[in-house]
Parts: C-alpha cells; sequence; structure tokens
C-alpha cells in the first residue's frame, strides 16, 4: 500500500478492504452504505469513484485534500515496491513500553499482536455489555505521519460502539475520553471510564442512553480540533447537565499525563476531577460571549423597525427579482424554528419555476445550524439520521424526495408531535430485540414541489406558496440574468443576527389574541391548524423584532398590532385559499380565460393550447393553473383518457371573497400601545412593563365592534 492511498483511506470512514479495492462512506453525501470506491490503477494513481455520482473534487475538498494528493509520489520504494521506506509499525510491547503499562494488563484487555498488510500491528477488541466482540479496531503506529492520521483501521464489518461497555458497571461517575490507549490508563488505575471511538463520533442515539443513571460524567477535553468536535456535540446532548469538562493543563489527555510519571497519576487525575467545571456553567459564559459577539455585528438590523423590508432590499439590489411576498414568508417561517410549533411551508411551482432558486437565496442569510437540507431521503433516513432536528428546519428541494409513504408518515409525526418515536426489530448476538429511536423537535418543514397538492395529510400541515408563473415574471428575470449580479455582501451580519436570536427571548405574549379567534370567520375545520400557525408567525415577527418591542414583567416579548399588519399582508389570502374561502387571483384569471373562450366558441371546449395562448404562458405554466382550478371544482375536463388533450368546460361557479382574518382596523381596541417603546441591550430589557389593558368602555366598545364585524363575516360565509 503506497503512503498516498494511506493518507486517503485514513481521511475516509468505514473503510473496509474489498476484492479489487477498499470501500467507505461518500464524505461529499450523507452516505450510510459506503457508496464511495478506492483502488489503485496501473500507474499506481489512485481512483475514487462514488456511485451516488458526487464529483471526485467534492469528495477531496471534503477531507482536505487535491487531486495532487492521488499521483503516485516519486520517494523511494521498498523491496516490494510500497512507497514507503520507513513503513510504520507496532508490537503489543511497543505500545505497552511508549504508555508505561505492563504488556499483561493489556492482554487481559484482550489485546493481541498481529499482522496487517504483512507488518506487525495490535488488535483493539470492541466488546457489548454482554462481551460479545462487535467491532476491531487495529492500530498499525504509535505517532501520526505528518499531517495525516494513518495510525488506525477498522475492520470489516465493524459494528462501532462505546470502547469499554464491558466495564465499570455500578459506578456513580465516569470518565468520557477520545479513544482506547486513555481507557487502558484509567482503567490500570482503577477509574471507570468509556471511550469515544473518535471524537467525531459520538452518536447521540447510540450512546447517550449507556450513560443513563450516572451523576456525574467527566468530560476529557483535549487541546486540538478532536476537543472542539467534543464540545460541539455535548452541547446538544442529553448528557451536559450532569457531565463536567475535563482539563488536564500541560497534558493533552490521561495517556500523556501518566506517561509523564505513573506513581504520581492517581492524585494528580483526582485533583483535576476535582476542579473539573460544570459543563452548563461553561456553555453559559460561551453563549454569553457568543451573544455579545453577534450583538456588535447584527445591531443594526435588530434595532430596525422592519427587518423583513430591510431583507428584501438586500434581495432585490442583487438581482433577485418578484417573488418578494414569498422571500419574506419564508424568512418569517424559519424565525419560527425558535417556537414549540414551526410554521411549516411548501413553495410551489411550474419546473424551472425558481423554487429552489428562492429557497436558495433566503437560506444564505442563516447560519447552517437553523437548517437541515437534503434533495431526497430513503423511506427510514429521518428516523435513522445522526443529524440534530432540534428547532431547525428540515429543508427538502423536490417533495418527491419524500414521497414514500412511511417517509411521509413520519414527517407528519415530527411536525405535529414534536418529536420522532420509531421502534423496531433488530438481530443482535442475543437474538431479535426491540430498538427505541427517539428524535426531539421541534422541527419545521420547508419543502419545493411541482406537484399541485401533496400528500393530504402533509397539505393540512403546510402553508402553500405559490412561485410567478407570468410572461412579466420571465422577463423581469431575464433581464436580471443579462445584466448580471454582483456577489451577494457580506452576510455575517445576518447570520449574526440568527445566532443573537438563538439566545434571546422566546416567548411571546400576544395581547389581542383572544379577540383575533374571535373575529376571525371559523368557516372550515382545517382552520384550528392554520389560525395556529398565523399566531406562531405573529410570534415569529415579535422575536425578529424584540428590541423595539416592551416586556411584561415575566420578560416575555409583547407582540404589537404591526406584528399581526406584517403577518395578515403575507399570508391572509393564502389562508383563505386554504380553506377554500377565496380564489386565488390566478384561478381566477385562468377561469375567466376559460370563460371567455367558451363565449367566443359556444359549445366548444377549450384546448390547452389555447387557454395557454390566451394567458400569455406555454401549456407547462397553463396546465398547472387548469389543475388547481379542475381541484377545486371550478373547471371540468370533458377529456377522461390518458394521454389525450384535455378539453376544458366551466364548472362550479367562483365564490365570493371572504376575508377569513380580520383586517388591523378591527384589532384596535384590543391593546393601548405605548405611544414610544424603548430599546433595550441585547438580552437585557429595560422595559419591563404589561400592556396597558381596555377600560370598562373600550372593553364594551370591543365587544359591540367584534359582535358587528363576526355578524358581518357570517353573512359573507352563509352567501
Amino acid at each position: 500500500m503506497t503512503a498516498q492511498l494511506e493518507t486517503v483511506l485514513a481521511r475516509l470512514e468505514a473503510v473496509r478492504l474489498g476484492a479489487g479495492g477498499w470501500t467507505a462512506r461518500c464524505p461529499a453525501h450523507d452516505d450510510r452504505r459506503n457508496s464511495l470506491s478506492i483502488s489503485l490503477g496501473s500507474s499506481g494513481h489512485i481512483l475514487l469513484y462514488c456511485f451516488v455520482g458526487c464529483p471526485v473534487t467534492e469528495i477531496l475538498k471534503k477531507v482536505g485534500l487535491t487531486i495532487s494528493d492521488l499521483s503516485p509520489s516519486q520517494g523511494c520504494r521498498d523491496a516490494s515496491g510500497d512507497q514507503s521506506c520507513n513503513a510504520a509499525t507496532l508490537t503489543l510491547a511497543e505500545y505497552a513500553r511508549a504508555k508505561k503499562l505492563p504488556v499483561d494488563f493489556l492482554r487481559s484487555l484482550d489485546l493481541s499482536d498481529l499482522h496487517y498488510q504483512g507488518r506487525p500491528a495490535i488488535r483493539i477488541p470492541y466488546f457489548d455489555e454482554s462481551r460479545t466482540e462487535v467491532a476491531v479496531r487495529i492500530r498499525t503506529a504509535l505517532d501520526k505521519s505528518g499531517d495525516s492520521d494513518n495510525r488506525f483501521r477498522w475492520v470489516r464489518g465493524a459494528k462501532l460502539r462505546l470502547y469499554g461497555l464491558w466495564r465499570n458497571k455500578g459506578t456513580d461517575y465516569m470518565v468520557l475520553c477520545e479513544g482506547e490507549s486513555d481507557c487502558h490508563t484509567l482503567w490500570y488505575h482503577g477509574f471507570p471510564a468509556l471511550g469515544i471511538p473518535g471524537a467525531a463520533n459520538w452518536r447521540e442515539g447510540r450512546d447517550a442512553a449507556h450513560l443513563d443513571g450516572i451523576e456525574k460524567i467527566y468530560v476529557v477535553i483535549e487541546p486540538d480540533q478532536g476537543g472542539v468536535a467534543v464540545q460541539n456535540w455535548l452541547a446538544n446532548s442529553k448528557i451536559r447537565d450532569r457531565a463536567y469538562l475535563l482539563k488536564l493543563n500541560g497534558f493533552k489527555d490521561p495517556s500523556a499525563l501518566h506517561q509523564n510519571d505513573p506513581a504520581s497519576f492517581p492524585m494528580r487525575f483526582r485533583q483535576a476531577l476535582e476542579a473539573a467545571t460544570p459543563v452548563p456553567k461553561v456553555f453559559a459564559a460561551q453563549i454569553e460571549t457568543e451573544k455579545e459577539e453577534a450583538w456588535e455585528l447584527c445591531k443594526a438590523h435588530a434595532e430596525s423597525a422592519n427587518i423583513l423590508e430591510r431583507f428584501a432590499g438586500i434581495l432585490r439590489n442583487h438581482g433577485v427579482v418578484g417573488e418578494e411576498r414569498n422571500a419574506k414568508l419564508l424568512y418569517l417561517a424559519l424565525i419560527t424554528r425558535f417556537l414549540k410549533r414551526p410554521v411549516s411551508v411548501a413553495v410551489k411551482g411550474p419546473s424551472s419555476g425558481g423554487k429552489s432558486f428562492i429557497v436558495e437565496q433566503v437560506l444564505k442569510f442563516f447560519p447552517s445550524q437553523a437548517v437541515y437540507c437534503l434533495t431526497a431521503m430513503s423511506e427510514r433516513a429521518l428516523a435513522y439520521t445522526e443529524a440534530d432536528l432540534r428547532n431547525r428546519f428540515l429543508v427538502i428541494y423536490e417533495a418527491a424526495g419524500l414521497a414514500g409513504e412511511f417517509a411521509s408518515y413520519l414527517i407528519r409525526s415530527l411536525l405535529s408531535e414534536g418529536r420522532l418515536v420509531y421502534e423496531l426489530v433488530e438481530k443482535t448476538a442475543q437474538g431479535l430485540k426491540p430498538r427505541r429511536i427517539e428524535k426531539e423537535g421541534p422541527t419545521g418543514l420547508l419543502v419545493t414541489t411541482t406537484a399541485v397538492r401533496l400528500h393530504p395529510e402533509n397539505e393540512t400541515r403546510l402553508l402553500s406558496l405559490q412561485v410567478t408563473d407570468t410572461q412579466e415574471q420571465t422577463r423581469a428575470v431575464l433581464l436580471a440574468m443579462a445584466a448580471g449580479s454582483s456577489e451577494y455582501e457580506n452576510l455575517g451580519s445576518w447570520k449574526a443576527l440568527q445566532v443573537w436570536l438563538q439566545h434571546a427571548e422566546h416567548r411571546v405574549l400576544i395581547p389581542y389574541a383572544q379577540a383575533l379567534a374571535q373575529l376571525t370567520a371559523p368557516v372550515s375545520v382545517r382552520l384550528r391548524r392554520d389560525f395556529g400557525a398565523v399566531l406562531a408567525l405573529i410570534k415569529g415577527h415579535a422575536i425578529l423584532h424584540q428590541y423595539s418591542r416592551l416586556r411584561d414583567k415575566s420578560g416575555q416579548i409583547i407582540a404589537t398590532l404591526q406584528d399581526y399588519a406584517a403577518v395578515r399582508g403575507l399570508v391572509a389570502d393564502i389562508v383563505s385559499e386554504g380553506l377554500d374561502a377565496s380564489v386565488s387571483p390566478v384561478v381566477r384569471e385562468t377561469v375567466q380565460a376559460v370563460s371567455d373562450l367558451h363565449d367566443e366558441a359556444p359549445g366548444e371546449p377549450v384546448s390547452l393550447g389555447r387557454l395557454a395562448a390566451r394567458l400569455g404562458l406555454d401549456k407547462s405554466a397553463a396546465s398547472r393553473r387548469a389543475a388547481v382550478a379542475r381541484q377545486r371544482g371550478f373547471l371540468k375536463n370533458l377529456e377522461t383518457r390518458r394521454s389525450f388533450p384535455a378539453q376544458f368546460v366551466l364548472g362550479d361557479s367562483l365564490p365570493q371573497e371572504v376575508d377569513i382574518l380580520p383586517s388591523v382596523e378591527a384589532l384596535q381596541c384590543c391593546t393601548m400601545e405605548p405611544e414610544e417603546t424603548q430599546p433595550h441591550s441585547p438580552g437585557q430589557p429595560h422595559v419591563q412593563t404589561e400592556p396597558e389593558r381596555c377600560g370598562s368602555k373600550t372593553e364594551q366598545k370591543m365587544k359591540s365592534t367584534v359582535e358587528k364585524e363576526m355578524g358581518k363575516r357570517m353573512i359573507e360565509v352563509e352567501v
């Protein structure tokens, strides 16, 4: 094996030796089945091929390599032709001397010598709780080779677990460290320990349960990127409130501390345990620092009276034309990830209509931690994913990626329940065993689709946004493309705004919520779900503008009528259309076009070609519009045979327009808003006041207004 090949394999995960080379998980996509093939060409070049289709350059980029790293080196060769004159070897005796541990003790842990690819190495078995071997790690060297780490290999079929699960039972504390050698050292001195098989290889669903019932968990933080990786997963782990950060000042890890002076190790390590810092305290300080740094970057945005308009202005300045309302609504929906029930969205439109484009532009304003993006997923991927979905949006480009019935069910469970619980049966050494998978939310869904409607159970859980398909919009897009667009200005301040909001207040009081409920026309059972989405968007708008909002005595943000006005302007017609209480201008225009064409040729059905010509659209866009009108019953297609040209005639009459959501004026009596609001420092509102409630006369006036408004609405609904 060449040195270059060893370097490449060391950067990959789940490497397995096959007949014609090796396989591994492709780092360029969410790979679970070893889709990457690695082999040596006749000229010595390393050949990479991903069966999913990921480009080689992208694969190399993900592991910090370049194309040149695949070429054979011009260095010296040993007698076997291997390009490594000083090939690394390791025996158990050498390992024991280096770690200053007795060989017999290491053998008692089932470590042993073996030959790996013709060279001495040591075999380190992993056992489960019943001491059944589930994985084998091979260590080929003591030290790293340059910038790469070629010391370890996993034997094919390895099922990764925490190292040491068969030990340490009945203890009230645990030391969690990286790798096996630290465990060997700690076990030798009588300290309970578990090893993570690589700093980034903690799996919450797989590993956290093994620490249930343990009062204190000391997590060793090494002074390198591995230590950063540990803190990253620890921040979102259920063990964090019982965890203590253990730093060995001047030493990388327990093994290094032991090698420095084995005799004094027990005393010095106990002192380190006593000095360990509770993780919540550490993270609280980090959060405060992070929040202050984010505030300095995002202050200008947070202080703005209309952040959504400020956001839309940047889109316009960089050539994103039209779709302003959709962009604002997407942005606001993403803010609701901080709530218990985020507002999920489906962006619909014809192929090439710009659905994915507008989503991509909006997501540029958010940090990667806010979303989890996929182009598609398998039926059970959501249950098995290791991604943390709490307070994030799952973004799926093209709804066909979740078309499976079971995938749709998992999505619905996650959206409705705020968490996902999935039980399955697994084959183990002890036979079939049940396994329970839990994924915590809340999680929002953002999906694009060419479909007119999604799965009926999913459709009612989403707000549907339609991209514009008119000729005017197409021309505006073409002109923007012709003009060219400069790169976006540095959006770091916008991402900092999201970081600041993440650590800011998320509780919102809507003082006019009861009146809003009274004034909303109860025309459909679905309104029970959509009304919750409206309230969530109001809260999201208040969270976004919390710098200029008052607080109550408990610190809750007080939503204003400005928040309702902004939300109503974005979703009033969408809510009405979703309840079939009104018809969009697009559908109305389509039905009217069919009516006009029918009048021009009485008794003759309207073909799709004639309809498209009258609307000034291509057939694909016109067909999609007609499909929406047919689903609502306003058009009928006399041609029932598949693949035959459509023959449209009029169906049900278009209904009168009914505004489901009340006007802002109708809510004016709900609270007496202060004439001025005081700004406050980030996270520490100076204003701690209850909203001024209406007096008895105002209450009577509001009651009268509500009764009149409701009477008017019910008459409109009946008509």
